[in-house]
C-alpha cells in the first residue's frame, strides 16, 4: 500500500496540520517506509509460533528487577498549588472545555 501526496494532504487536513511541500515529501517517504516494513513483517512465516500475551512471557521464570512501589517523596500539594489561579479543596480548577 503506497500513499500519494494527495493522501498526505488529506490526512494533514484532517489533523489540522499545515505541511510545507518539503514536509509533505518527507512525511510521504516516512509513511511509505513504515508500510513497507509492515509488509515485510507480514511476509514472515509464523506458523507454529505461539502468540505472546506479554513480552515478559518469553523470560519464563526469570525474576524481573522491579523496584518496590513505595512513596519516596513527601506530599507537596500546597507548594505545587501556590501559583495556580484557582484551587478548591486541594484540586486545581480549570475552565470547562467540553460542552
Amino acid at each position: 500500500m503506497a500513499l500519494t501526496s494527495q493522501d498526505i494532504a488529506r490526512v494533514a487536513n484532517l489533523a489540522r496540520l499545515e505541511l510545507r511541500p518539503d514536509e509533505t515529501a518527507h512525511t510521504l517517504q516516512q509513511l511509505n517506509g513504515f508500510f513497507t516494513l509492515v509488509q515485510q513483517m507480514g511476509a514472515v512465516n509464523t506458523d507454529g509460533v505461539e502468540p505472546l500475551a506479554h513480552p515478559a512471557a518469553v523470560l519464563g521464570e526469570v525474576a524481573l528487577r522491579l523496584r518496590d512501589d513505595i512513596a519516596s517523596e513527601t506530599n507537596q500539594r500546597e507548594a505545587s498549588q501556590v501559583s495556580a489561579p484557582a484551587v478548591e479543596r486541594g484540586l486545581f480548577l480549570v475552565p470547562k472545555v467540553i460542552e
